[in-house]
């Protein structure tokens, strides 16, 4: 016999004891692959942009800026295009089905946001055809259910009309899917002079202005810039990279990563001490047959070997389970929940499947090849 088929032999001697482990190992994998895909989704770490900055008033996210600084904002050296926006939150439907809307200038969107979330010229063609038309993004209009044509309610929380209605209607004319699969689609964009023009109060303001730098320029250089020219003004700006206000916006509520890291690591390291208890009872169970392989002229190194290869052949498996259905997860609920599965966080997951494996299987595989062989031989 082969020394993998051994492997796998030994492995497989007691199939219970086996297939708990491998379900162990799965549902540790499975929680890592969740909650590395939710920082993914909700961090921006896989689809924010560190480059596009985003210009919004000193005093908070909620406080808005004039529109005049757009014009200034344009003027700064190192500033290839400047686009605006300003944000209505509400619901559509059911109070919960919480959801957020972008008013913008079509073309100017365009300009400096265009290719990351992959808006062609037919959908800002669209778009641009009549005031109360919008795009939804993919994510968004999957998990809703929508299709283009349909017409659509959304009541907002804030935002209400010079009516005094706070309902404002829209026709879905086209979907954006986002340059890349990591890429935010989970909003609604609409044209700003649409809602500029009906909104009761805040006219001629927006929430933020979009700013993609030229590509011989730092991104962190212009943000200064930016912000030393409203300075002494009575309304200063704050500017920072897309992916740096997603991560100061969570960081209001709880330190995200810090969370995650603590409860892969608790489950981790019990999967640990399960796995190395269970594989120190397997390796003394089979004393004798390890003094007899070694009688036959299986060497030290091979020995560890062999245990090391069944600890992991368990945790392959048990890995490759649990990141699958992770995977499903990120696909179903992806869209929702904000999981992002990426090709790094696979990666991430091989480097701690041989980690874990080594590190469960050194000491029963250590025990194994220290044991003598005249003491094995008496083990039975």
């Amino acid at each position: 016999m082969r020394f993998l088929g051994l492997a796998r032999k030994n492995a497989w001697r007691k199939p219970l004891r086996t297939v708990l482990l491998i379900f162990c190992i799965s549902v540790a994998f499975l929680i890592y692959g969740l909650t590395a895909s939710f920082t993914n989704g909700s961090q921006g770490s896989a689809g924010a942009s560190e480059n596009i900055l985003g210009v919004m008033n000193a005093a908070g996210r909620n406080q808005s800026l004039p529109m005049a600084y757009m014009s200034r904002i344009a003027s700064v050296p190192g500033v290839s295009s400047v686009a605006y926006v300003a944000r209505l939150r509400g619901f559509v439907g059911a109070e919960k089905n919480v959801m957020a809307v972008s008013a913008v200038e079509p073309q100017l969107l365009a300009e400096v946001n265009g290719k990351e979330l992959a808006l062609t010229p037919d959908l800002v063609k669209a778009l641009s055809a009549s005031r109360d038309r919008v795009l939804v993004g993919r994510a968004l209009m999957t998990a809703q259910g929508w299709t283009v044509g349909q017409r659509l309610t959304l009541t907002s929380f804030q935002t209400a009309a010079k009516d005094g209605t706070r309902d404002w209607r829209f026709e879905i004319v086209g979907v954006f899917d986002g340059e890349t699969e990591s890429a935010d689609t989970y909003f609604i964009i609409a044209r700003y002079d649409y809602i500029n023009a009906l909104r009761e109060r805040n006219a001629d303001t927006v929430d933020a202005f979009i700013v993609r730098p030229r590509a011989d320029i730092s991104s962190s250089e212009l943000a200064v810039r930016i912000d030393a020219l409203f300075a002494n003004s009575a309304v200063p700006t704050r500017t920072q990279s897309e992916k740096q206000f997603l991560e100061a916006f969570l960081r209001q509520y709880a330190d995200i990563g810090l969370i995650i890291n603590l409860v892969v690591g608790a489950a981790f390291t019990t999967l640990l001490m399960i796995v190395i208890n269970t594989m120190v009872f397997a390796v003394r169970e089979r004393r004798f047959e390890i003094g007899v392989l070694k009688t036959l002229g299986f060497s030290r190194r091979r020995i560890l070997g062999l245990v090391l290869s069944e600890t992991m052949l368990i945790f392959i498996i048990g890995g490759i389970v649990g990141l699958f259905l992770a995977k499903l997860a990120s696909i179903a609920a992806g869209p929702v929940l904000g999981l992002v599965f990426t090709a790094a966080v696979l990666a991430k997951a091989v480097c701690l499947i041989v980690l874990l494996g080594v590190a469960a299987g050194l000491l029963p595989a250590i025990n194994a090849m220290r044991a003598p062989v005249t003491k094995a031989l008496r083990a039975r």
